[in-house]
This record gives structure tokens, sequence and C-alpha cells, in this order.
């Protein structure tokens, strides 16, 4: 599988006043000017009004991005405010601050994990507006390009008055994220799904695609119902084909493990060379992926890659980030291969399509789409055209 935005005004004259009164009147005016502070949060999520989602430490490593990820209560979410007005987060039990990256102060600069030394650009004011403004730059802390999708990066930009959320992070505040489909609502019932995966294991449940899609509400919902079925019989065939049919767990050709590693990542390999190969029943692989995947869904894969093979839950929702949100070597997502009309043959594109599309591997495509017509017939719906790539 393959593969990231005075007027001066004119004063009245005053009369001239004793120099007591005048010094109330300044400080009474100073106090009015002066945004109340937050009281000190320990151990609170941020939630970001606009995304719904909360503020997120993919990793410990030095220079990690933060990120908003779905609220999950996790150490990575947990942030603290201390007298010296650093902001932290203990990761894997390390400790890291808030940190503008490189010191830089301009607009999109993006806010990294880095170990505290107490400089300007690690020092952070919370306002009662519930703002986080950066002391050395005057900026306060974005979601990038006010997007609300989870992996999406903070940077600093221009404080706004009102806005539409992007900059308030509400300490402790309760996510108000899309609902999930209603039980019973997906297009393959639990016994179509077992005719479909006879030789399944155990770790491969309905109940836990079903538990997984409650993070992708849009997949296999969206549009007609010859859609949504279509949408999931492609998912379907597709995981089928990656893993065997449900069987394996983890890519079995052992030699090939070292080469899913991309040195040139500014994070590396830091779980090793080997630590990457496929998983998952979309057989996640590279280690951009378990980065990327890791950050939207509030996990350190990248750290701990291991997870998407002894956690059934992830091991799904990985397979339903890759298809709701990559392209991989395609030109459009899984998702929308299905739901604007652009056949089966443009999801082998977005999984696998620079080793098997264009005649590189024909046997494998036919494999693909053979599972796909079979699917299809099981949920009773047309597969469709343009099946191959």
């Amino acid at each position: 599988m393959f593969p990231r935005p005075h007027n001066a005004l004119r004063r009245p004259r005053l009369r001239r006043l004793s120099y007591v009164a005048a010094v109330l009147l300044g400080l009474a005016s100073l106090a009015l000017a002066a945004p109340a502070a937050h009281a000190a949060i320990t151990g609170a999520t941020l939630l970001n009004k606009l995304a719904s989602r909360c503020m997120n430490a993919p990793s410990s490593a030095d220079g990690t991005r933060v990120t908003i990820a779905d609220c999950n209560g996790s150490a990575n979410q947990k942030f603290t405010s201390t007298a010296a007005s650093e902001i932290t987060v203990t990761v894997s039990g390390v400790v890291k601050c808030l940190d503008a990256n490189g010191g830089a102060t301009g607009n999109g600069t993006h806010i990294i994990l880095w170990p505290c030394h107490g400089g300007a650009d690690q020092k952070f004011t919370l306002s009662a507006a519930n703002s986080v403004t950066n002391t050395k730059s005057g900026r306060c802390l974005d979601v990038y390009g006010s997007a609300t999708a989870a992996g999406t990066e903070v940077v600093l930009w221009d404080c706004k008055t009102g806005g539409n959320g992007s900059q308030t992070w509400t300490p402790n505040g309760t996510p108000t994220t899309p609902p999930p489909p209603p039980p019973g609502t997906f297009v393959v019932s639990s016994a179509q799904f077992n005719s479909m995966f006879p030789s399944r294991i155990a770790f491969y449940t309905y109940a836990g695609l079903t538990d997984a899609m409650k993070k992708y509400p849009a997949f296999a919902n969206t549009g007609s119902d010859t859609v949504k079925k279509q949408e999931a019989a492609a998912f379907l065939a597709n995981i089928s084909h990656e893993s065997g049919g449900l069987v394996y767990v983890e890519e079995t050709n052992q030699a090939n493990w070292p080469v899913y590693c991309d040195m040139s990542q500014p994070y590396g390999c830091p779980a090793g060379q080997s630590a990457y190969h496929g998983r998952g029943p979309i057989q996640l692989s590279w280690n951009f992926n378990y980065y990327a995947a890791g950050n939207a869904l509030g996990i350190d894969l990248l750290h701990s890659p291991d997870l998407v093979k002894t956690n059934g839950s992830i091991a799904w929702q990985t397979a339903l980030w890759y298809w709701m949100t990559q392209k991989g070597p395609g030109t459009m997502t899984a998702h929308a291969a299905m739901t604007n009309n652009a056949g089966f043959g443009q999801t082998i594109w977005a999984i696998n399509g620079s080793l098997e599309c264009n005649g590189r591997n024909p046997a494998q495509v036919a494999h693909r789409v053979a599972l796909y017509q079979q699917f299809s017939g099981v949920l009773g719906v047309s597969p469709g055209g343009n099946l191959s790539c």
C-alpha cells in the first residue's frame, strides 16, 4: 500500500485632573483592558471549537507536529500549564513542551513538541475567551486552514476577534461529533459478512468493523442505497484481497519488511527499519502511513506499529482511515471513487495502483475485481462500470 494556512482616534479634551485621580483612573482603565487569564490547567484536554477535536501529541519525538484528533482521553491529549507559562504534555513517559518551530513567529509556523527550555517560543497565555497566545509572536494557536479533519496540524496565526472557533481551545470541553450511523444500518448484515469471509480469523470481527465505522460515519452511508452497497462491497473486496480473506493480520513475506522504512521522513523509523510492514485488513504499510494514521486516530502508531496487529478495533480504524482519506498513487480516495461513480478500478489505484494497474500485475487486479463482483452479488447490487484499472 502506498502512499501531506487605525485609524488614530481623536481624543476629546479632558479637564485637568489631580495627580492621584489621574493615577487611579489609569489603573482602572488598565484593569478593564487586561484580559482575564485562565486558571492553570493540569492534565486537561484542549477541545477545538471549530473541529470538535482535541489537541493531540502524536508521539514523543522531538519536532513532532501537534495536531487535532478525535478526543480519546489519552495522555497524548492531556496538557498542563506551568508557572513559567509553558504548556507541557507527557507522551510515553516523556515530558515535552509546546514550541513554535525553530523559534519562528510568522503565520503558519507549526507547533511542535520540544524539550522544555524556558524560551519565549515556548511561552503561551491562555485567555478567558479560550484562545492560546504565543508570547514571542503575539499570534494564536489555530488549526491550519480552519480545517476540521483529524490530523490537521496546529499552527500560529494572527489572533482573531470572534472568528469561526478555529482558535478556541476549551479545557476539558465536550466534543460534539457527528452522530454515527444508527445501529443496524450498515448495508452489510452480520450474516452477509460471515458469508463473504468463511475462513476469517477471530481477530477480524463484524462488531469491530461497525464500531470503527463510528469514526468515519460517511463510509457506506453516502448517496443512494445502491451507492452505499457498492462502496461496502468495494471496501470488503479490497480488504479480502489484502488479507487473504481476513486470514492474515501481518504481511507473510518477511523479506519485504525492511523495505517499508522511508528514512527521508523527518521522524524516521523509531520502531526499527523492519517495523512498518503490512498489518491489518488493508495491510497498512510504510512509516509515513503509520505516522499519518496515528495522527488522525490519536494513537502513536509510529512508535507502536504492532497495535495494528494486536488491537482489532485499531486494525479496522486504520483500514477505514486509508479508504476514506488517502489517494495513494491514485488521483482520488477509494471512498470518493465509489461515491462519485468513478468506478471500482479507481479504488485499486488508491490502494496499490503503482504495482498493479496499467498492466503491471493483471492477475492481482482480476482477483480484486472478481471479489468485488462476488460481494456485489451477495448484496444484490450491480457492480457498475469501470471495474479495472
